[in-house]
């Protein structure tokens, strides 16, 4: 059984032009080696917003919601920082 499935993709000129000189430079073998390359990058970058969301904005807002007395108003901090500016 295959473990791949081949697909037609349209890319701008740029992006085009961008694949095929990863190719002409020998940094990649085939096109689809960059293709592959680029959505591995995606996925991961895919992984790491969501580790980020789940490990401190979730957390973050938690503590929010449990206390929303505790948080700053925006004139509270640009006072903390113009005093700190101005030390």
């Amino acid at each position: 059984m295959r473990t791949t499935r081949q697909m037609s993709v349209t890319l701008p000129h740029e992006m085009a032009n961008m694949v095929r000189a990863k190719v002409t430079s020998g940094e990649y073998a085939s096109e689809s080696e960059v293709i592959r390359d680029g959505l591995r990058a995606l996925a991961a970058r895919d992984r790491a917003v969501e580790s980020w969301l789940r490990d401190q904005v979730v957390p973050a807002y938690d503590r929010l919601h449990a206390d929303p007395d505790s948080v700053l108003t925006v004139d509270a901090v640009r006072a903390r920082l113009g005093a700190v500016r101005e030390q």
